[in-house]
């Protein structure tokens, strides 16, 4: 399958069951924690798990003339260049407004049990825990890596109005001191 199949694709099936309160911080880096649930390719009785971590280092929206780098996303596995994946998003008008986004996966498991059991099963755990960082994210396991994206690309868009809000408080503080 080629890239733009596997953006479509991932656009299609990937649901944030549970996504950070928060909104990006847009002077430092943002940890943002997460489970990814796919189906196996393998057998479609069986659920792969990834827990990992995405750094969203400084997502100052009004700066597009960076490019992002992506750090983690295993693009390279599917043959794509990470300037392959920055071209695609350009001509789509996608521009992600970050420095780095760096993806550390540090587990990956496999669990006997159906897709929507193992969801329900994370989803109580998570509220057990009263865990309010950490995502939970459903998509193809063949597309993983953008199904992460496009939860960040969610994020991004959630903190819009708080980084203008703030960008704007900033300037106003600014002109004070004058």
């Amino acid at each position: 399958m080629d890239f733009e199949k596997n953006w479509e694709r991932a656009i299609g099936i990937t649901e944030i069951e549970r996504s950070w309160i928060g909104y990006l911080k847009n002077t430092s880096t943002t940890m943002l924690p997460y489970l990814m649930l796919c189906e196996s390719l393998l057998d479609n009785s069986d659920t792969v798990i990834r827990k990992g971590k995405i750094e969203v280092t400084k997502p100052i929206i009004y700066l597009p003339e960076h490019n992002p780098v992506f750090e983690g996303f295993e693009f390279s596995k599917d043959n794509i260049s990470e300037n392959s994946v920055l071209t695609f998003f350009l001509l789509r008008g996608i521009n992600l407004p970050s420095l780095k986004y760096s993806n550390t996966v540090y587990s990956l498991d496999m669990e006997r049990g159906s897709l929507s059991d193992t969801i329900k099963k994370y989803k109580q755990e998570l509220e057990r825990l009263e865990d309010l960082k950490t995502a939970l994210i459903v998509g193809a396991d063949d597309c993983w890596h953008l199904s992460l994206l496009i939860y960040v690309a969610a994020l991004t868009e959630k903190s819009v109005s708080n980084d203008i809000k703030s960008f704007l408080e900033n300037l106003k503080n600014r002109y004070k001191k004058d």
